[in-house]
């Protein structure tokens, strides 16, 4: 329930530079994740993302945040459908390729077509198949909220974690 905040209330500017809050950021260890979709063409985009996180479980939501200049972020505006993967600890060159600018990130990557189209990626530690099911514009970035319709893990495998700006 929201409560609404007195019409005087403001948040007082910040006290640190951006590499200071950055820096600060990254001392919380994260997963990483590689979120795909197909583009309105059919073909596959995807991208890693380590601001991953649950947020109901009745109805099963997820949210996951992408910067506003991302060259993909069109298709995952426009998109039905998306899938999140929890990166296992051997995925790491996974994760860089996914970051990467300017290269094809799906040469040689093992990949199905998830029950809604969305590609699944081998080797996940976990994946959610997700409705595409709000977006919220928030300072340089955009919030996606899925509804994950379908789910699945592997509990003997490792985490990739990104803390203090490594994957690790």
């Amino acid at each position: 329930m929201n409560s609404p905040l007195p019409p005087s209330a403001v948040a007082q500017p910040p006290q640190f530079s951006s590499p200071d809050f950055r820096k600060a950021l990254g001392q919380f260890a994260t997963g990483v994740t590689i979120v795909t979709a197909l583009n309105a063409q059919g073909q596959p985009v995807g991208v890693t993302v380590s601001s991953f996180n649950s947020v109901s479980l009745h109805p099963p939501l997820v949210l996951w945040s992408m910067a506003n200049s991302a060259a993909s972020l069109p298709v995952f505006m426009a998109c039905t459908h998306y899938a999140v993967h929890v990166l296992g600890a051997q995925q790491k060159d996974l994760a860089m390729l996914f970051a990467s600018k300017g290269v094809d990130r799906w040469a040689g990557v093992a990949h199905v077509p998830g029950r809604s189209g969305a590609p699944l990626l081998d080797g996940a530690v976990a994946t959610f198949e997700c409705f595409n099911r709000s977006r919220y514009q928030e300072g340089d970035h955009v919030i996606f909220v899925g509804e994950v319709e379908h789910c699945s893990h592997r509990n003997e495998a490792a985490p990739l974690i990104y803390h203090d700006g490594r994957m690790k």
